[in-house]
C-alpha cells in the first residue's frame, strides 16, 4: 500500500511537469507594438508590453499596470546603454523596440489573463508560467535571479561582440590608412606634374592679363565719366523723392497713432469681457491643471471627496507655507502621488471639473485642510501626527 501511494505521487507530480512545460512552451507570442513612441506618462498595451519584455530580460522588477512611471522609465534608460542604442532618453522608438523584441519573448494571452483576473504574477524569462502566476516571494526571487543571470549573460555576450566589432573596425581603418597613403603618393606625383602645366598657363594667362588690364583703365575712365552724369541726375530725383516720402511718413503716422488707439480701446473691452467668464480670476489652465489633479488623485473617490481635494489645493495656494499659484502646488516635489506615477495626464471627466469649479466658488467640505492622506496606504509616520478635522470616503483631510 505504501509503495503504491509512492507511485501515484510520482505520476502526479510528472503529469504536472509535463503539463506546465507544455503550457510554457506552446503559449502563443505577440508582437503587439503600435507605431507611436512610448514615453513617460502613456498608458495602455504599448506600456504593458514593453514592461513584460523589460520583466523577461531582468531589467525591470516592478508591477506589469500599463502605466509608463519612473521605473519604467529607468529599466528603458538602462536597457538602452546596456545595448549601445544612439539615444539613451528613455523613448521607445522603434530600434528600441526591435532591440526588445530580438531579446525578448512576450506571452501575451498569459500576461493579459492574469490582469484581468486580478492576478498578482510575474514575467520572467526562463522560469516556467506556472510558477510564475499567485508565486511566493521565494519564486518571485529565485525568478529574478534567474533574469539577472540571463541579462549578465547576454550583455557579457553583447560586449564580446561589441568588442570584437571594434577590433574588425580597427583593423579595417588601419588597411585604409595604408591604402590612402599609397593613393596620396600617387596622387602627390601627378599633382606635381600639374603644377609645372599649370605654371605654364599662367605665364600665358599673366601676358593676356597685363593686355586686358590695360584695355579696362581705359574702358573705367569713359565709365567713371558717364557715372558722374547719371549720379547728378539721380540725386536731384532723389531729392525730390525724399520730399515725397517726408509728407506721405508724416501722414501714415497719423493713421498708426489713429489704429493704436483704436486697437488699445478693443483689447481693454475684449479682456474686460473674458475676465467675466473666469471665475474667481483663476485661468483656463488654473481650472484644467486643477480637474487633471482631481481626476488622477481621487476619480474612484465620491463626489465631495473629489471637491475636498480641489478645496486642498485652493487652500495651498492660499497659504504662505507653499507656492502662491496653481501649477506651484501641484507640481511642488512628492506633493502629489498622481504627478509621481503620470496619472497627473490622465484626461479628466465632467465631473472633476465641476467639482473645481465648486471649490473655486467657495465650497470647502474640508473646513480649511491643507493635508490629506489615504491611511490604507500611507507610510510617512508624519502625516499621522497632524491635527486631523474629518474623514470624506477613503482620505483624512488635516491642517
Amino acid at each position: 500500500m505504501k509503495n503504491m501511494r509512492i507511485m501515484l505521487m510520482v505520476a502526479v507530480v510528472t503529469f504536472t511537469s509535463v503539463t506546465f512545460q507544455f503550457f510554457s512552451i506552446h503559449v502563443p507570442e505577440a508582437h503587439a507594438f503600435s507605431e507611436q513612441t512610448i514615453q513617460r506618462g502613456a498608458t495602455g498595451s504599448d506600456v504593458i508590453e514593453l514592461q513584460s519584455r523589460l520583466q523577461y530580460n531582468g531589467y525591470y522588477h516592478g508591477t506589469i499596470d500599463g502605466v509608463y512611471g519612473w521605473s519604467t522609465y529607468w529599466a528603458v534608460r538602462n536597457f538602452q546603454h546596456m545595448f549601445g542604442l544612439e539615444e539613451v532618453d528613455g523613448l521607445v522608438g522603434q530600434k528600441t523596440k526591435d532591440m526588445l523584441m530580438n531579446s525578448t519573448k512576450f506571452y501575451k494571452d498569459f500576461v493579459y489573463k492574469q490582469i484581468n483576473e486580478g492576478k498578482r504574477f510575474t514575467h520572467y524569462g526562463g522560469v516556467p508560467l506556472a510558477q510564475q502566476t499567485a508565486p511566493s516571494e521565494q519564486q518571485i526571487q529565485k525568478a529574478r535571479q534567474i533574469a539577472e543571470q540571463r541579462k549578465q549573460q547576454r550583455e557579457q555576450k553583447y560586449k564580446a561582440q561589441a568588442n570584437q566589432q571594434q577590433a574588425q573596425q580597427k583593423q579595417q581603418a588601419q588597411q585604409k590608412q595604408q591604402a590612402q597613403q599609397a593613393q596620396q603618393k600617387q596622387q602627390a606625383q601627378q599633382n606635381q606634374q600639374a603644377q609645372q602645366k599649370q605654371q605654364a598657363q599662367q605665364n600665358q594667362q599673366a601676358q593676356q592679363k597685363q593686355q586686358a588690364q590695360q584695355n579696362q583703365q581705359a574702358q573705367q575712365k569713359q565709365q567713371a565719366q558717364q557715372n558722374q552724369q547719371a549720379q547728378q541726375k539721380q540725386q536731384a530725383q532723389q531729392n525730390q523723392q525724399a520730399q515725397q516720402n517726408q509728407q506721405a511718413q508724416q501722414k501714415q503716422e497719423a493713421q498708426q497713432k489713429q489704429e493704436a488707439q483704436n486697437k488699445a480701446t478693443e483689447n481693454k473691452e475684449q479682456k474686460e469681457s473674458t475676465a467675466v467668464n473666469l471665475p474667481g480670476g483663476y485661468s483656463q489652465n488654473d481650472i484644467q491643471l486643477m480637474s487633471n489633479a482631481v481626476y488622477g488623485e481621487a476619480r474612484g473617490e465620491p463626489y465631495i471627496g473629489q471637491v475636498a481635494v480641489a478645496a486642498v489645493i485652493l487652500n495651498r495656494v492660499n497659504s504662505a507655507t507653499f507656492p502662491n499659484t496653481v501649477a506651484g502646488v501641484i507640481f511642488e516635489p512628492r506633493a502629489f502621488t498622481a504627478v509621481a506615477d503620470g496619472q497627473i495626464w490622465l484626461t479628466p471627466n465632467e465631473q472633476a471639473k465641476k467639482a473645481v469649479l465648486d471649490a473655486i466658488n467657495g465650497f470647502d467640505p474640508t473646513e480649511g485642510a491643507i493635508y490629506y492622506f489615504n491611511p490604507d496606504t500611507a507610510t510617512s509616520s508624519w502625516i499621522w501626527g497632524r491635527p486631523q478635522i474629518k474623514r470624506i470616503g477613503k482620505h483624512i483631510f488635516c491642517e
